[in-house]
């Protein structure tokens, strides 16, 4: 099992270039970009895959009729997106009954841009974690058929064995893929002191690009308990473990590790 620890802050210069595996935050009111000027460190972002939607007819294979489940499980804003999408190709209403169980509060609230929304529907984890989603979930699962929106090849597998392991009635919905982005000219720079992974696809992605990649003094952190298995399987030493109860994002998990990494050179 991967540890978190400061094994190469103690012994190399602190943190100054990190690689962030994701898009670049739109707005300029993102923590990350406090992050940046907290610690004086550069933040470079470059998504390492990208998404491409299941078109309707390809989910119509999936034999799942929308309408019949009461609740909807989303991890991720991809999911509310493609999940909208694909209703809208199928040309289906949901219904105003229809209950939201999200991962975080920024996820619940997305669904604004698609539905009008009341927090009587609308229910999220209290800390970003699987367990404080099951938490809510647990609440209502002898009411509600689940149907888990989630990606062919990226589906949290500690949520589907929840799921069973608590007779849950619930489906998988597959209606978005990830593959592989291009990140050859990013990582050709190669003096990045951390890179963080938040997807088992992006780790997948690391190798596809550079499959000679060689970790050596590099801190690698991870989201997620499907991450942190492929950062494992992948041969690499995991540092930044995300998320906790007490850093329930990569960018709190970044801001308590570069402290420390402060600290220990005092």
């Amino acid at each position: 099992m991967a540890k978190s620890g400061l094994k190469n802050v103690g012994t190399t210069k602190k943190p100054k270039r990190i690689l962030i595996s994701q898009p670049r935050p739109e707005s300029d009111k993102s923590p990350y970009f406090d992050l940046e000027r907290k610690h004086q460190v550069e933040l470079v972002f470059h998504p390492f895959i990208k998404l491409e939607g299941i078109p309707a007819r390809e989910f119509r294979k999936q034999k799942i009729d929308i309408l019949n489940y009461t609740a909807i499980i989303f991890t991720s804003r991809n999911a509310i997106d493609h999940f909208f999408r694909t209703c809208e190709e199928m040309k289906i209403s949901i219904g105003q009954d229809t209950k939201y169980f999200c991962i975080t509060e920024a996820v619940a609230l997305y669904l604004q841009k698609f539905i009008l929304y009341r927090k009587r529907k609308v229910f999220y984890g209290a800390d970003g974690t699987n367990k404080s989603l099951f938490d809510v979930i647990n609440k209502h699962k002898e009411n509600e058929k689940f149907l888990y929106v989630c990606s062919e090849n990226q589906q949290d597998n500690e949520i589907v064995a929840w799921m069973k392991n608590n007779k849950c009635e619930f489906q998988l919905g597959f209606m978005y893929r990830s593959i592989s982005n291009d990140i050859t000219p990013v990582m050709e720079q190669k003096n990045y002191d951390i890179i963080c992974f938040f997807t088992p696809s992006g780790v997948r992605s690391l190798f596809d690009n550079v499959p000679d990649f060689q970790q050596n003094t590099t801190i690698i952190g991870a989201f997620g308990s499907n991450t942190l298995k492929a950062v494992e399987e992948a041969g690499l030493m995991l540092e930044i473990i995300v998320p906790s109860p007490q850093k329930p994002s990569m960018c709190a998990a970044l801001d308590h590790f570069l402290s420390q990494a402060v600290s220990s050179k005092k």
